[in-house]
C-alpha cells in the first residue's frame, strides 16, 4: 500500500509540477509581443510579380519562378510576431528560394522545435535546405540540425548559439552565425565561446553597430542597447551571408 502511495504521490506531483509550467509559459506568452510590427514588415507581406506570398499555415514567400529546388525555414525570436521577419524572408525569396516563417504555440519556438519537418514534406521539390532562427528561434533551430542532419544542409544562427549539448562540430552542415556588437542580451563572449559547438569552417559574421532588435521589425527590445547603423544595413549584412550559406549548401 506504502508503495502504491508513493507512485500515486509522484505522480500528482508531476502533473503539479507540468500545470506550473504550463501556465507560466501561457501567462508570459500573453504579456505584449516584444515592440510592435513595423510598416516595413506589413509592406513585405504583400504578393507582387517577383514574390508571392501566402499566410494559409506559414508565412511563405515563393518566388514566381517555374521550379524551386532550395528552401529557407526560419523560426522566429520568443515573443516576437513572426511577421517581423518578413523583410528577411523577402529578401531570400527575391534571390530565388523558398522562404518560410514558422509561426510558433505561444509564439515559443521550444514548444514546436520539430515544425520544419511538416515544412519539408509539404515542399518536396525542394532538394535544399537551410533552417535558421532568431535569438530562441536559432537555439531551437540548431536543435532541430542536430536532430535531423540528414534533412538539412545548412544553419543560420542569428543573434544566437546552440545548447550546451549540441554539438555540430563534426557535421557536414553549412554554418552562419550572425551577430551584432551592440547586443544586449545575447553578448558576443557568449557567441565566441559557443564557436566550438560548430564545423570549422563556419561563417562568422559580427556586425558592428547592430543589436539584437534589428534582426527583426518589431521596434526595440528592453535590455537590448542602441544600434549604431539602420536596420536596412544590418539586414542586408544578414541576407547576404543567409545567401551565402544556401549557396554553399546547395553546392
Amino acid at each position: 500500500m506504502t508503495a502504491i502511495l508513493r507512485r500515486r504521490r509522484r505522480k500528482i506531483l508531476a502533473a503539479l509540477v507540468l500545470f506550473v509550467i504550463i501556465g507560466a509559459a501561457l501567462a508570459y506568452s500573453q504579456l505584449s509581443p516584444i515592440g510592435g510590427l513595423m510598416p516595413e514588415a506589413i509592406a513585405a507581406l504583400r504578393s507582387d510579380d517577383i514574390v508571392h506570398v501566402n499566410r494559409e499555415r506559414w508565412i511563405v514567400f515563393a518566388p514566381n519562378t517555374a521550379e524551386v529546388a532550395s528552401g529557407f525555414i526560419f523560426y522566429p525570436g520568443g515573443r516576437v510576431p513572426p511577421e517581423a521577419y518578413a523583410p528577411l524572408a523577402r529578401a531570400i525569396a527575391e534571390n530565388g528560394h523558398l522562404a518560410v516563417i514558422v509561426p510558433m504555440p505561444l509564439n515559443l519556438a521550444i514548444f514546436n522545435p520539430n515544425a520544419a519537418n511538416e515544412v519539408i514534406a509539404a515542399y518536396p521539390g525542394s532538394k535544399t535546405w537551410v533552417i535558421g532562427g532568431h535569438s530562441l528561434g536559432g537555439v531551437m533551430a540548431a536543435r532541430y540540425a542536430f536532430n535531423h542532419g540528414e534533412k538539412i544542409d545548412g544553419l543560420a544562427l542569428l543573434a544566437a548559439y546552440a545548447e550546451t549539448h549540441v554539438d555540430l562540430s563534426r557535421s557536414d552542415l553549412r554554418v552562419t552565425t550572425i551577430y551584432g556588437d551592440q547586443d544586449g542580451l545575447v553578448a558576443v563572449a557568449d557567441v565566441a565561446r559557443s564557436l566550438d559547438q560548430l564545423p570549422s569552417d563556419v561563417y562568422a559574421v559580427q556586425i558592428e553597430g547592430g543589436n539584437h532588435a534589428q534582426f527583426g521589425w518589431y521596434g526595440e527590445q528592453s535590455g537590448d542597447l542602441p544600434a549604431r547603423i539602420s536596420r536596412d544595413e544590418q539586414n542586408a549584412q544578414v541576407v547576404a551571408a543567409v545567401l551565402r550559406i544556401m549557396q554553399e549548401a546547395g553546392s
